[in-house]
């Protein structure tokens, strides 16, 4: 087996690969040996079928197995004696694929970018700022009121009061379609906040206004998306009878509403929302922190990047923004989406920046560890209630989406160990500068 350069620039290498005939033949003959014993052919005892026979009945499948495998291991045996780390896929073809036949040498030309050399880093000449936020009592409180809002019960309305958005309107209710009862359309003593748009549009619009003991005709149309197919576009009519009214009122902040919420009194519900606050802030204010790292770690390294990455990388960006502007398309059936200078200067820094912490991250041994990938799979399993082990699996056979998961912790490892060889100073601002800061980060 011949192993030649045929291109070295810049990051793009090319080899032509040369299995001889003498070599793939062996390969053949290898494969053949280590299946004789458990080959059964009628007329043979098991392990007993001569090697002519073999080689007819099986010799053309082995010599494709052969002919990968023989590849397979001179493009390992080529990136571990050269060091090379493919950016992407090596492209790999057979020069005479279309006239090749059994007895002839094979030939494979390979062509790829590889990865460049990274250059080392010194933390100590990086400096962040790392914001802490307080939780004052006005914040607390403005949770609290929250709280309270949430936990609101309702009480009746003087009689003869008109209904209001915010009521509480309990309402008997038939509903049809061209004058026929659906499935679903009746319910009686039905609870219905005035303004909370759990019905579809227009229906809780009809009832303001309305008194205890009315009766209320509403008419409405299903919108076109409706879930229930056969419902979609129709137009419907509501009997509607009005049968009690209650206006909101706000829980009271004492230790009745914190034992609501688990806590023993008011001022252990105080203590738990400033720490759900202040862990709130610190999340901000790190996301504000590790952009102002990134940003300096990109002007401080400067390497080749392989193109193909930056292609891939743009495109996807591109991708994706056509997508979040144009969310009523859920699948990939759509034209080419073009990629811009803009989506093109974004990939370069993402390219830069992923590889930098890459390399970071392998030299300093830092990896994803099982429980954590756990805890990352249970905290996005949260998001499908009932489906939580489907999701499990599906994560389990899905290579791609594993590591969709592992890449951001990744990352924060990274960063955390950059962080802890950095110059650190801490700031103490108010809430509302750390909003100011975490607004500026999207208009980056």
């Amino acid at each position: 087996m011949q192993v030649t350069e045929t291109l070295n620039d810049g990051l793009k290498r090319g080899y032509t690969i040369t299995v001889t005939a003498a070599e793939l033949d062996a390969k053949v003959q290898e494969k053949l040996v280590e299946a004789q014993p458990e080959v059964e052919i009628k007329g043979f005892r098991k392990g007993k079928v001569p090697m002519a026979i073999l080689r007819k009945q099986f010799g053309q499948r082995l010599t494709g197995d052969a002919m990968q495998e023989t590849i397979d291991e001179a493009m390992k045996g080529h990136f571990d004696a050269s060091g090379d780390r493919p950016a992407l896929q090596p492209e790999v073809k057979m020069v005479n694929g279309d006239t090749w036949t059994e007895g002839q040498d094979v030939v494979v030309e390979m062509t790829y970018e590889a990865l460049p050399a990274i250059p080392e880093v010194d933390a100590s000449k990086v400096s962040v700022e790392k914001l802490v936020v307080k939780a004052d009592d006005a914040a607390v409180d403005e949770a609290l009121k929250d709280l309270a809002s949430n936990a609101q019960d309702f009480e009746d309305r003087k009689k003869g009061s008109k209904a209001k958005d915010g009521d509480q309107i309990t309402i008997d209710f038939a509903g049809s379609v061209d004058g026929v009862a659906f499935e679903g359309g009746t319910a009686e003593d039905y609870p219905l906040v005035l303004g909370s748009g759990s019905f579809i549009p227009g229906f809780e619009e009809q009832l303001t206004g309305s008194k205890v003991g009315d009766d209320v005709t509403v008419n409405v149309k299903f919108p076109e998306e409706y879930g229930a197919a056969h419902l979609a576009g129709k137009a419907a009519v509501f009997e509607c009878k009005v049968k009690a009214l209650k206006a909101p009122k706000p829980a009271e902040i004492n230790d009745d509403l914190a034992k609501k919420y688990g806590a023993e009194s008011l001022d252990a519900l105080k203590g738990q929302i400033a720490e759900r606050l202040e862990a709130e802030y610190a999340g901000a204010a790190r996301a504000v922190m590790k952009r102002s790292l990134l940003d300096q770690l990109d002007k401080l390294v400067s390497f080749e990047l392989p193109q193909s990455l930056v292609d891939a990388e743009a495109g996807q960006i591109a991708h994706q923004l056509w997508h979040e502007e144009h969310p009523e398309h859920h699948d990939h059936n759509h034209a080419a989406i073009e990629t811009t200078e803009e989506h093109k200067t974004l990939a370069v820094r993402r390219v830069r920046l992923g590889l930098l912490l890459a390399e970071m991250g392998r030299k300093n041994e830092i990896d994803v560890t099982d429980a954590e990938m756990t805890q990352a799979v249970l905290a996005q399993a949260r998001q499908y209630p009932g489906q939580e082990r489907q999701f499990f699996e599906f994560v389990q056979k899905n290579p791609q989406m594993q590591q969709q998961l592992r890449a951001p912790i990744f990352e924060d490892k990274v960063v955390d160990h950059i962080v802890a060889g950095a110059k650190v100073t801490e700031k103490t601002i108010s809430k509302d500068e750390l909003q100011k800061a975490v607004e500026a980060l999207d208009e980056m």
